[in-house]
């Protein structure tokens, strides 16, 4: 059964990866192909948050709670799939709700922010993954640069925290000078 969760997760990781793309491509351009990338990615991010709850289903049913806690990876694993998932599936709520006015002002630029720390949460989630079942990669040598240890820390490292306060604080102040442009 493992196998199916394997094989499965990796149509959330193209299509997340894809949105991030076309995110950017429409943050960059208003031509023909920044508006063909605009209306796919309403698609491909509800596609991908259909099949990331799929993948995360099989997941947790594959592998019982108590194998999956039993180690600070595991533990980690989980915990970066489930912001993965929920990340995204905002991000998508997002597009649906704001629809073409995202593209107005700094929003896009809030939208490629967001998208570029999904990408690095998808990458995180996957590396954990791939170390789970014996798939070793570099990102995890990167990871402990930031101060996070894969096999023994079941945390979020300081350095993490302070980038996620930075990268928030900015997010509300390009809010409220978005704000300030849209009623002046």
């Amino acid at each position: 059964m493992a196998a199916y969760h394997v094989v499965m997760i990796h149509f959330p990781i193209a299509l997340w990866m894809v949105s991030a793309l076309a995110i950017l491509i429409r943050a960059l351009s208003a031509g023909p192909l920044g508006q063909a990338m605009d209306r796919a990615l309403p698609v491909f991010l509800v596609l991908g948050a259909l099949f990331g709850a799929v993948a995360f289903l099989l997941g947790i049913s594959i592998w019982p709670w108590e194998t999956l806690s039993s180690t600070p990876m595991g533990r980690n694993h989980m915990l970066t799939a489930s912001w993965s998932l929920t990340y995204f599936t905002l991000l998508a709520v997002i597009r649906l709700v704001h629809g073409d006015r995202i593209w107005e002002g700094l929003s896009r630029w809030v939208m490629v922010l967001l998208a570029g720390i999904g990408v690095a949460l998808v990458g995180i989630t996957g590396t954990l993954g791939g170390h789970l079942v014996g798939n070793y990669t570099e990102v995890g040598q990167f990871v402990r640069i930031l101060g996070w240890e894969i096999y023994t820390t079941y945390y979020v490292p300081n350095l993490t925290l302070l980038i996620i306060a930075a990268v928030s604080v900015v997010l509300v102040g390009i809010a409220f000078v978005g704000r300030g442009r849209a009623n002046a």
